[in-house]
């Protein structure tokens, strides 16, 4: 597994690979556009060379993105969800200028409708999207989730359908999320990557994000902590890390800062890299 980190991008794109590069990334997830808010991230020619030239440097390093966390493909609100296929077409755009592989993306809440109606909702925005974005490299990585209130994709059977049910489903692949698994439910045991083989296909996993859990399994609560010093300890992560079926699958961490208020980053990854061969 190619072990990095959700880097920050404060004073350009670019500049999260100085940060990978000091934390011991082999691989790398920024945000491209706004995290938390709806305007669109101009992104300029001189942003965009300087974004590939660094990449260039980066030696073939997986490079993925995590989309907008307002998206929601799943809501009942027309004017939402025609606002959040914008949104993931811009995202998308973005990726293929910058060459990156993947965008993650929680499929969404149905807010109440129902399980089935959302998860309708969010196939028919998914091939939406790819009817406007025909032929880019980028695609769409459906990530686990903890299964709070109405979000979708709790179960590996949710992330499944949406792959066998959405107009060029071929298209998407799946980010799992540990602590996210964990908390729905999951155990990380072998098991575990056994239904998510039945479900999805490990093939079709092209990317995790390693974070334990502050929480215990089943309570449904995204409380991420450091590798190994929460509910899962190190077992699940040593099995990920060095299963064959996972090699060069880039694997981020995306841990809560130390006491002192720096990034954890290098601590965890140090951690991940010690459990190869394990």
């Amino acid at each position: 597994m190619r072990i990095g980190a959700h880097e920050s991008t404060a004073g350009g794109l670019h500049s999260a690979f100085a940060r990978a590069e000091a934390d011991g990334c082999e691989a790398l997830q920024i945000f491209t556009g706004y995290n938390t808010r709806w305007a669109e991230r101009p992104l300029d020619d001189v942003e965009a060379s300087l974004f590939l030239s660094e990449a260039a440097r980066a030696n073939g390093a997986p490079l993925l993105s995590h989309c907008c966390y307002l998206i929601n493909l799943a809501s009942p609100e027309r004017r939402l969800w025609r606002r959040s296929v914008d949104a993931l077409c811009a995202e998308l755009e973005r990726c293929e200028t910058l060459g990156i592989a993947g965008a993650v993306l929680h499929p969404g809440s149905h807010m109440g409708s129902g399980e089935r109606a959302g998860l309708a909702r969010a196939a028919a925005a998914l091939g939406e999207v790819h009817r406007r974005t025909p032929g880019y490299r980028a695609r769409v990585l459906l990530e686990n989730t903890a299964g709070q209130g109405n979000t979708l994709g709790r179960r590996f059977e949710q992330l499944g359908w949406l792959l066998d049910r959405t107009p060029g489903g071929e298209r998407l692949g799946v980010c799992v999320d540990t602590c996210h698994a964990f908390a729905a439910g999951y155990d990380l045991s072998a098991a575990t990557l056994a239904e998510l083989d039945r479900h999805v296909g490990l093939d079709r996993v092209l990317a995790f994000h390693l974070n334990d859990s502050l929480r215990a399994r089943g309570s449904r609560v995204d409380r991420h902590t450091h590798v190994g010093e929460g509910e899962l300890g190190l077992a699940p992560f040593a099995r990920l890390v060095n299963d064959p079926r996972l090699t060069d699958v880039p694997g981020i961490v995306e841990t809560p800062p130390l006491p002192d208020g720096s990034s954890s980053f290098a601590r965890n990854i140090e951690t991940l890299k010690r459990l190869r061969g394990r």
